[in-house]
């Protein structure tokens, strides 16, 4: 075999894991992010100091990054200690910044509870939304490479042909995070008709064909590995990215925003009555001729064509979930109730899954079909909800501690029934600056650009290093290196205050 043909052999033919394993990772970071907050606060209030734009860096990539390599590769069967050892963390901190608390010292704890929950946030944007998009961005750049090394779990990789694997929920995460603040959810398209609307989505696209062509000329042209069954021979992300957002901005013109969810549901289930009762799977699994052949476009590409019709479900849900929690909310004790609701509906998810796996049919990335679209929904709501409960914790800290000011997380005002000088500390314009120093923000920021430069030092590793021979000391080496310059760059930019756009 060559080198290039055994690493498609070692990223292919895997079956996954189990669904709790996968939410068990995926709501680490929520507590890291967590950890990260309280951590902050607590030194601001010790040392009283600012932390310059290099210590803010290396704290955010230690609690935001390495936790992630290290769940995905050497503790990753671990993570309930790494659980342990967070709660811990979180513990500990919230413990010694309350006992330090600057505001309502001689107060008892359940009075402090009824003014917190009395206070209201300011903010232009949704800091959970914020983490939970960076979160998707961080976990898929690390898993495209650690993929290809020996220490990276096989049952994390992307399935074959049914179940769950950590790098199967990477696409459909993205596209519900890109759903929940697309131009729809935010009302940017209020003016001017329909058509025009549709004109400026099909224009939005153009910049994906260019991304999706040169990805296609790229990987043909350098003969890099692939895994065939993933989107087919000429098919990538950027292709599925455009297909759903025009097939979706059509949706939306048809049908108000508010039934989305409606929508989401009346796909996938036709969907699956079209896989059950129609040539179709047949069609995905084996080609026109039943023979497996990849001959004319549609067989050449028929998993990355057809499956987009899970995508675009996945992204309507994903916009119904946008309109919830974006609206207007002022008090804590909203968000709370947000938190709750989602967090239940995601349970709820959970339970609809085992249903129809057991009864329907599995999961499978391949087809993108009901169980799939499930699970994705269900596992991006579950840490939404994780990551929206973080903030409200950090919230209560950055009430008890006077002047606290957390990068990427709720500024809070308070309500008239609550000590003036409180509310211009909390809110004091010095304060208001410090935010800008955050690798969260950063990478918010230039999303699209950190997903591009993960792909391409992913490609430069893979052709200089031999990754399947790669001690695992070297690997976890490399892989912090990899996204120690990706972060870099990034954050980089953002001190400099450049967004890199093109369109």
């Amino acid at each position: 075999m060559s080198q290039k043909q055994m690493k498609e052999a070692f990223v292919s033919n895997q079956n996954g894991t189990s669904v709790l394993e996968i939410t068990e990772g995926l709501c680490l970071p929520a507590l890291c992010i967590l950890c990260r907050g309280l951590l902050i606060i607590l030194s601001q209030h010790l040392h009283s100091s600012s932390h310059n734009s290099r210590t803010r860096f290396l704290v955010d990539f230690a609690f935001l990054i390495v936790p992630m390599v290290t769940t995905l590769t050497i503790f990753s069967s671990f993570v309930l200690l790494e659980y342990l050892v967070a709660i811990i963390l979180v513990a500990g901190l919230l413990y010694e910044i309350y006992c330090r608390r600057t505001c309502y010292a001689r107060m008892p704890f359940q009075k402090i509870c009824e003014k917190f929950l009395q206070v209201s946030l300011e903010s232009e944007h949704i800091p959970a939304i914020s983490c939970f998009r960076v979160v998707n961005s961080a976990f898929t750049a690390v898993a495209i490479l650690a993929v290809d090394f020996p220490l990276f779990p096989r049952r994390y990789a992307k399935t074959e042909l049914y179940g769950t694997g950590a790098m199967d929920y990477g696409v459909g995460g993205f596209i519900f995070g890109s759903a929940m603040v697309s131009p729809e959810v935010r009302r940017k398209y209020t003016k001017g008709s329909r058509l025009c609307y549709l004109t400026k989505s099909l224009y939005s696209v153009w910049p994906l064909v260019l991304l999706g062509m040169g990805r296609l000329v790229a990987v043909k042209s350098i003969d890099y590995q692939e895994h065939l069954t993933e989107y087919g021979v000429h098919w990538n992300f950027f292709f599925t990215l455009i297909v759903v957002k025009l097939i979706t901005s059509l949706l939306l013109i048809i049908f108000s925003l508010n039934k989305s969810w409606i929508v989401a549901i009346s796909i996938t289930a036709l969907y699956q009555l079209a896989l059950d009762f129609t040539p179709l799977k047949s069609l995905i699994l084996y080609g026109t001729d039943g023979s497996g052949t990849r001959v004319g476009l549609l067989n050449a590409n028929r998993e990355g064509i057809i499956s987009v019709l899970g995508y675009v479900a996945i992204h309507m849900a994903g916009v119904q979930t946008g309109l919830y929690v974006l609206q207007k909310r002022s008090h804590i004790k909203d968000w709370i109730k947000v938190a709750y609701c989602i967090l239940l509906t995601a349970i709820g998810l959970f339970i609809s899954l085992y249903v129809v796996q057991v009864n329907v049919e599995e999961a499978s990335r391949r087809m993108a079909n009901l169980a799939f679209c499930i699970w994705i929904v269900a596992s991006c709501l579950i840490l939404l909800s994780s990551l929206l409960l973080g903030d409200i914790i950090l919230s209560f800290a950055k009430f008890v501690i006077k002047e606290a000011a957390v990068p990427c997380s709720w500024k809070l005002i308070q309500s008239p029934t609550v000590n003036k000088k409180h509310l211009e500390s909390t809110v004091s314009e010095a304060k208001r600056k410090e935010p800008t120093l955050c690798l969260i923000t950063a990478m918010n920021r230039n999303q699209l650009l950190f997903f591009l430069l993960s792909n391409v030092t992913t490609g430069l590793v893979n052709l200089s290093v031999d990754t399947l021979h790669s001690s695992t000391p070297w690997a976890l080496c490399l892989l912090n290196l990899y996204m120690f310059t990706n972060c870099l760059i990034i954050y980089v930019l953002h001190l400099q205050d450049k967004t890199v756009k093109f369109w």
